[in-house]
């Protein structure tokens, strides 16, 4: 009965697979995603988006050095270009709009582990 057992979950797992590398792509997508606003935020002195963007990143993101370094390359290099253009700063509601846009993505990609 457990070699049965064992059997059909390592065929879940096996069948699983390329679902879980999806979604830990587009997952890893989306938080580079907020890291550049994050930065633009920064940036622009938006504090309010910036640690909205900070909260989402420790709810979602898995704890592990290559989604940490997405978001911190990603926040370096949004700030470097936001100050080291002329381009004026987006307003603070359409930062908020970017930022709704990726809770949504989050939640579906990454969504918050239930807490024991």
């Amino acid at each position: 009965m457990n070699t049965l057992r064992n059997a059909f979950l390592l065929m879940i797992a096996v069948l699983s697979a390329p679902t879980f590398a999806a979604d830990a792509e587009a997952g890893l997508a989306a938080v580079t995603e907020l890291g550049g606003v994050n930065g633009r935020a920064l940036a622009c002195a938006d504090m309010k988006s910036a640690a909205r963007a900070r909260e989402l990143m420790l709810a979602h993101a898995p704890k592990t050095p290559r989604f940490g370094a997405a978001y911190e390359e990603a926040t370096n290099a949004a700030f470097n270009a936001q100050t080291g253009s002329d381009k004026p700063c987006a307003d603070a509601v359409e930062r908020t709009a970017q930022l709704n846009q990726l809770a949504l993505r989050l939640g579906e990609t990454l969504p918050i582990a239930p807490r024991q």
